[in-house]
């Protein structure tokens, strides 16, 4: 007799080591297992560093090569693997090629798409961000990404002409590592009437970045910078994993591989 196909779906994140941000990877996670009820549930994070502390902690979270290679050894035949990311970038990149090296190892393996993938995906996320933040006067709505060397960078200011379409040019789109960056941000707040700004971030997680690049005291954080152009400053700590909404994208994604079977 045949054996029966044993199916899974494996999450992939970056990861976070701020407990309270978990809460964003893991809201995600779930989304993503109700939308695949026939498929056993499997976490990866790909960053060695949050792996190490993690396990220093306790906890064992698997590489991507590792829980591929565990779900191969433990007999299954059918794998979709699902990124949390929010797009195309250096980190997608070494998924994919990961990958792609387990390609012959089981009947079926499939990757999805992150959560920025097209043209449809950033009219989504600018139609629930401007529904949670609508325009106010006097107001500026700065959503802070992370951004990228890659060339996917090109994202952050592809999401910023679908704010300006849809009539929002309170809304300004900054990364911490990428461009528009800080100063960019600042030279377009001076040429329009604000005297308030919401930072907010545009990142799956709440982690290190938005405690500190974002919302730290120190003299290089946004809110600091900008406090000091004499803004009024408030800082928005929720990540975009805990809106429903969102998750709803992501789920999305993952229905549309599986009905390509």
């Amino acid at each position: 007799m045949a054996a029966k196909t044993q199916k899974a779906l494996l999450c992939v994140s970056f990861g976070t080591s701020v407990p309270k941000a978990r809460n964003n990877v893991e809201a995600v996670e779930n989304a993503l297992g109700a939308a695949a009820p026939d498929r056993d549930f499997v976490r990866a994070f790909t960053s060695p560093t949050i792996r190490r502390i993690l396990a220093e902690r306790g906890e064992t979270v698997l590489s991507l090569e590792e829980a591929l290679q565990d779900l191969a050894d433990r007999g299954y035949t059918d794998i979709v693997v699902q990124p949390t990311h929010l797009l195309f970038g250096v980190e997608y990149d070494k998924i994919a090629a990961t990958v792609r090296s387990f390609e012959g190892t089981f009947s079926a393996l499939a990757l999805g798409r992150p959560l920025l993938a097209g043209q449809e995906d950033l009219d989504a996320l600018a139609g629930i961000l401007s529904e949670r933040f609508p325009a106010e006067l006097g107001t500026a709505y700065v959503l802070f990404g992370h951004g990228t060397s890659h060339y996917a960078n090109l994202t952050y200011p592809a999401l910023q002409t679908v704010f300006s379409l849809r009539a929002r040019p309170d809304v300004l789109i900054g990364t911490v590592e990428g461009w528009p960056g800080l100063e960019e941000v600042r030279d377009e707040l001076w040429q329009q009437t604000v005297d308030h700004v919401h930072l907010v971030p545009l990142m799956l997680v709440n982690g290190d970045h938005v405690m500190n690049d974002l919302n730290g005291s120190g003299e290089d954080s946004w809110r600091t910078a900008l406090e000091q152009d004499g803004y009024r400053v408030t800082c928005h700590d929720a990540g975009l994993g805990m809106d429903p909404a969102v998750q709803d994208l992501y789920r999305k994604h993952l229905e549309e591989l599986l009905a390509r079977g």
